[in-house]
């Protein structure tokens, strides 16, 4: 199911987030997070099999760790696909302005230092 996204906001500090606000298809005035994580500061303490970027979403909270595998931004349909550990979200970024994307693939770039992620079209 496409998602449509309302608005991207982007950390790119010790954390690095990604957090795509995902219009609620129950609800069109109420969004619901789908936040992509990394801390590379503090990645060091984990495990290798825990290292990489986590993702959240509001919808399934009960879920373990899930891990993003592959992004793929295409730019002219203005969709991002996001291949997890555990499922597969497609994002319809068509609302979303140059600047928010510009600052999203600044973020992702940094994210994938390891290229522990597939990253296409950023």
């Amino acid at each position: 199911m496409m998602e449509t996204v309302a608005f991207i906001s982007t950390e790119n500090g010790d954390d690095l987030i990604v957090s795509f606000a995902v219009i609620d298809p129950a609800d069109p005035t109420e969004v619901e997070s789908l936040t992509l994580l990394r801390t590379p500061k503090y990645e060091h303490l984990l495990g290798d099999w825990e290292r990489g970027v986590s993702v959240s979403f509001e919808r399934y909270v009960e879920d373990d760790e899930e891990l993003l595998e592959a992004l793929h931004l295409d730019r002219k349909s203005a969709v991002v696909r996001l291949t997890t550990s555990l499922r597969n979200y497609e994002l319809d970024i068509r609302k979303i302005g140059e600047r928010e994307v510009k600052a999203m693939r600044k973020v992702l770039t940094r994210m994938n230092y390891d290229r522990r992620i597939r990253l296409l079209g950023i």
